[in-house]
């Protein structure tokens, strides 16, 4: 054994110590999260992303490098010390459409991307039933999702059908002699909020009837309406948080009975009015164009012109809006989560050429509508260019998505089919 001399021993402990003197301030600063920017030619402390993804096991690129997988238990991946700059992020699995977005990476913050979803390329439409339609007959889905109500047109003849979405039976519900045996006109039909009930208005010779159908009954039980004489002035009404809204022939917006605005909104004959009602907002539709109560001048203001409707989030705190051709959303609280928004923020979404027909929620990040005859998916996530998917191509889809139990019902030249699972 060879026996180390003092002297070596003091030359080696000064080679470690001045190794250790220049090292160590570069090992603190690499797990403090800094990194030597080449590009800038500069130290740069470094920024980590977080995606949370549907379903899992996706890949992740950035810039065309696949850097990681999504976990197998709860679809989510954090990359950290990612130099600050913008990335091309791309979200692959197979059999589903790809998600694209360029994002920008800061120093000493993570990006986060919660609410990403990949929806499969081929989609499976289980036909459920055929129904014989021509246009302005009644197709209606209840509030719940659980049945339809449509009308069956025989010569001269009508009747009412009931199609229990859940068991799949379709049941005989009113045919117009059932009514009397002069010409009866169907004029409205409308399900109860809590679809309990069908409310029936019909023409009998120069007088209107009302009726209602007690659908939890077996079998179910029709019984003439008794419509309040003080209903008579009342052009349109909706039932919020137990409140009940309501604008009179006179202009008057009352909640259950109380006058809210003090200017009347001038109203217009044979022009079709209705109410929507949401937290801490009124919107009253005049035809296409879409009024906003101002609770401070306690009045109407314009607000969209074109509009179709408006659908609140599951989270009720966004608002869809749409015409023919584009579609908006309006954050009724402010977003806290990534991309942050402000109460009262507008975003436009989207602008098309086809038609759009109808839009649903699919769930609070993403929108599903039928626009031609192709059915869409958008998420509301505006950071760089918005990810639109075609779902599916079907010949002038009318389309009803069931918030309840995730399933997406089309009508198609009479056909009524289902897809299951959407996501």
């Amino acid at each position: 054994m060879v026996k180390m001399t003092q002297k070596t021993r003091k030359f080696l402990f000064l080679i470690f110590s001045t190794i250790f003197i220049f090292a160590a301030p570069t090992i603190i600063l690499y797990f403090q999260g800094y990194r030597f920017d080449f590009e800038k030619k500069s130290l740069t402390q470094t920024g980590g992303l977080f995606l949370k993804i549907i379903p899992k096991q996706a890949e992740i690129y950035l810039d065309d490098n696949l850097v990681k997988k999504t976990d197998f238990f709860f679809g989510s991946a954090f990359i950290e010390n990612l130099l600050p700059k913008k990335y091309h992020i791309e979200i692959k699995k197979e059999g589903y459409f790809s998600w694209k977005k360029d994002l920008e990476i800061k120093e000493k913050e993570v990006t986060e991307v919660k609410n990403i979803v990949l929806f499969p390329v081929n989609t499976n439409f289980n036909k459920l039933l055929q129904v014989k339609l021509s246009e302005n007959q009644i197709f209606q889905y209840s509030p719940d999702g659980k049945k339809i109500i449509f009308e069956e047109i025989d010569g001269e003849h009508w009747s009412l059908k009931l199609y229990d979405l859940e068991r799949n039976i379709k049941s005989h519900l009113i045919a117009d002699n059932d009514i009397a045996k002069k010409e009866v006109r169907l004029s409205k039909v409308e399900f109860s909020p809590d679809s309990k009930e069908v409310y029936l208005k019909v023409g009998v010779d120069e007088k209107e009837k009302n009726f209602v159908f007690k659908l939890d009954k077996i079998p179910p039980i029709l019984t003439e309406r008794e419509i309040p004489s003080t209903s008579q002035n009342i052009i349109t009404s909706q039932t919020f948080d137990n409140d009940n809204y309501s604008l009179d022939k006179f202009g008057y917006l009352s909640r259950d009975g109380d006058k809210i605005n003090e200017k009347p909104f001038p109203i217009k004959k044979e022009i079709e009015y209705q109410l929507f009602i949401f937290p801490e907002y009124i919107f009253l539709r005049e035809d296409k164009t879409l009024f906003k109560f101002n609770p401070d001048l306690k009045s109407f203001e314009t607000f969209f012109d074109g509009i179709n409707s408006l659908k609140i989030s599951p989270d009720f705190k966004k608002l869809a809006y749409f015409s023919d051709s584009e579609i908006w959303i309006l954050f009724l609280k402010d977003k806290l989560d990534q991309p942050l928004k402000k109460a009262g923020e507008k975003l436009f979404l989207v602008r098309l050429s086809e038609k759009i027909k109808d839009v649903f929620w699919l769930n609070s990040d993403y929108l599903i509508f039928s626009a031609g005859d192709k059915i869409k998916i958008s998420e509301i996530d505006d950071r760089d260019k918005i990810n639109l998917t075609d779902l599916a191509e079907i010949k002038n889809p009318e389309i009803f998505w069931n918030q309840n139990d995730k399933k997406l019902y089309v009508l198609s030249e009479g056909n009524l089919s289902v897809l299951s699972p959407v996501f």
